[in-house]
């Protein structure tokens, strides 16, 4: 398998734009990841292709720093980012539905990611990939109900 992938969807009771004004605001990340404790953006970057942020990722025991670049910035309709610029794709689509928006949250180990892991982590590459594959089925659906909960308050 050359890719590891998983998403998840929730309906939300808002627009694909606003969904979109909230998730493509990185700052406020730490808001609803259970993974990710906090987000800022590169000096002068904001939600646009190229855009680069960091990152800071906690999980029992560890934590953690990453940089990430955003791939897709297509308000109402989708916003991505690459972990590392090739590494892991994380995205958000809307879509608009009877009761307001469909949020999928997706999550793809890519080729490169996986190379990454077996150089840095050796024989313990598959185990990592795997406890990586966890944490984004664990945490989708726990991302998105956050989301609706955060989305529905406001």
């Amino acid at each position: 398998m050359d890719t590891l992938a998983h998403s998840g969807s929730i309906v939300v009771r808002s627009s694909p734009e606003a969904l979109y004004d909230l998730v493509s605001d990185v700052t406020r990340t730490g808001e609803w990841s259970p993974v990710c404790t906090a987000c800022w953006w590169d000096e002068g970057q904001s939600a646009q292709v190229g855009a680069w942020f960091t990152g800071r990722n906690e999980v029992p025991g560890r934590t953690w720093e990453t940089r990430s670049q955003v791939a897709v910035a297509d308000r109402g309709r989708e916003f991505a980012f690459l972990v590392g610029g090739s590494l892991v794709r994380w995205g958000f689509t809307f879509e608009p539905v009877e009761d307001g928006t469909r949020v999928t949250e997706s999550w793809e180990f890519l080729p490169a990611g996986r190379q990454l892991f077996a150089e840095r982590f050796g024989d313990d590459a598959q185990r990592q990939v795997e406890d990586r594959t966890r944490a984004a089925h664990e945490g989708i659906p726990a991302t998105l109900a956050a989301i609706k909960r955060i989305a529905e308050s406001g």
